[in-house]
């Protein structure tokens, strides 16, 4: 694993657009992980009322909620590591790169976990840096403070780790199907945001399928999978709603869907032509 990492990483180290989409990411780890209270005292000022409720009393940075809303904010931005292995995957594909590493020596079953190391990687270091500012943050705004407390729902950086191994594994097999980087960047961005979203919304919600066994398979699809992982949270200060644990159906489903990712990716890969 190590050296199929020290091979993505001469590939990736002088590459521009890795850096800028890297920098983008961590910044969005930052911000959401950083800029809440700036955010609700925003809210406070612009005379926001939450059911009656001070936006900055809202304890979003307490011990142990404070793993569960950071996790549950920086899924949005996983997107970009997404397109960060498109782009990987893509140039290999578009420069010969994995055809000169077979010549090499290099099977494609070793390309294969190169690019996994990069995604487990990244999903690591993403954890790491969401622990340490989660342990900052919450030793400054915590009121409930102390060992038991700060390692508490600690899963939740694990469940996010694993979300994003899950989504760029589908990164990954898109960009072998899509040839050009740009299209599976805005087919991932699309289907991601949009075009799964949308369905399984309509499945759940619309009163002339609730009869049907439509509903019940929303839940079933790759995107709402990863979704069900980490649920909103924020509902449990103004609703009383509480989602406080991770479903071992989105834990099943998901890692259903990243077996047949890695396979659908060594399929394709060992009857792709290099030429």
């Amino acid at each position: 694993m190590i050296r199929a990492f020290q091979l993505e990483w001469l590939k990736l180290r002088n590459y521009r657009a890795f850096w800028i989409l890297m920098g983008m990411y961590l910044f969005a780890l930052l911000a959401i992980t950083s800029f809440g209270v700036l955010f609700l005292e925003w809210l406070k000022s612009m005379g926001a009322d939450l059911e009656g409720l001070d936006p900055t009393m809202l304890p979003i940075y307490d011990f142990p909620d404070i793993w569960q809303n950071t996790t549950y904010l920086a899924t949005f931005s996983k997107i970009l590591l997404g397109f960060i292995v498109i782009i990987s995957v893509n140039n290999d594909l578009s420069y010969n790169t994995l055809r000169q590493n077979v010549i090499d020596g290099i099977s494609k079953r070793e390309f294969i976990i190169s690019k996994m190391a990069l995604i487990v990687m990244m999903a690591l270091v993403s954890a790491i840096i969401l622990f340490v500012a989660g342990m900052i943050n919450g030793s400054i705004y915590s009121h409930p403070l102390g060992m038991p407390y700060m390692f508490q729902k600690l899963e939740f950086l694990a469940a996010y780790c694993f979300e994003i191994i899950v989504f760029c594994s589908l990164a990954f097999l898109m960009a072998l199907f899509i040839k050009k980087a740009g299209f599976a960047i805005i087919t991932l961005f699309l289907y991601t945001w949009m075009f799964e979203p949308i369905m399984t919304v309509n499945f759940e919600h619309n009163p002339y399928l609730s009869h049907t066994i439509l509903p019940n398979i929303a839940q079933f699809f790759p995107i709402q999978s990863l979704n069900n992982l980490i649920q909103l949270p924020f509902k449990k200060y103004i609703f009383k709603e509480i989602v406080d644990f991770i479903p071992w159906s989105a834990i099943l489903i998901s890692s259903g869907w990243l077996i047949i990712y890695i396979t659908a990716i060594y399929y394709t890969l060992t009857r792709k032509d290099l030429k």
